[in-house]
């Protein structure tokens, strides 16, 4: 009757909805879900635009979750022989932010590098979107307007980028994982 009674309860507890405070922010839950995926390389190419007239048309990209800590996550982003692009994934106190730094061969900032933004509340543990910040937007007026997503598939194994400015699609890489993640 002990155990009965136990079962009723818990199952009970567990159909109460949860209060805002006992859930984990879903940024967090994105954040420790690649987080997981360090180590991983994923390959794929653009996939929107399609007209082929995009500037990473017909080249072989890949993103490496890499330097994985508390703070952030950087994803080391290949276009071709093109090794100068890394997105940074930074947990901030209010949620978190991805950046682009841009690199020359040598090492040094490229002129417009660290733009980005800050995620909404809108997101899930698998897919979150940045909206542009003040810096980008003095950076780069015209992207001001942008909107950055990444995504990764519930089984880790695809990785999705993309890109709208003004709320239309300028941009999308599918990735699929080459190398699993170091665990």
């Amino acid at each position: 009757m002990i155990l009965r009674t136990t079962a009723i309860v818990l199952a009970s507890a567990l159909a109460l909805p949860c209060r805002a405070g006992d859930t984990p922010d879903a940024r967090d839950a994105f954040f420790a879900n690649l987080g997981k995926l360090c180590g991983a390389v994923y390959e794929g190419t653009s996939v929107a635009p399609d007209d082929g007239g995009e500037a990473f048309a017909g080249k072989k990209l890949l993103a490496t979750v890499s330097a994985c800590n508390a703070s952030d996550i950087r994803i080391p982003f290949t276009v071709g022989e093109d090794t100068s692009r890394t997105w940074i994934v930074t947990r901030t106190p209010s949620g978190l932010t991805l950046q682009h730094d841009h690199r020359h061969a040598d090492g040094t900032p490229d002129a417009q590098t660290m733009y980005g933004g800050a995620a909404g509340s809108d997101g899930s543990a698998i897919a979150q979107s940045f909206h542009a910040d003040a810096y980008t937007a003095r950076l780069i007026p015209a992207a001001a307007g942008n909107v950055w997503t990444l995504s990764v598939s519930p089984d880790g194994l695809k990785l999705s980028y993309a890109l709208e400015r003004d709320g239309k699609p300028r941009f999308r890489a599918e990735l699929v994982q080459t190398r699993v993640p170091n665990r």
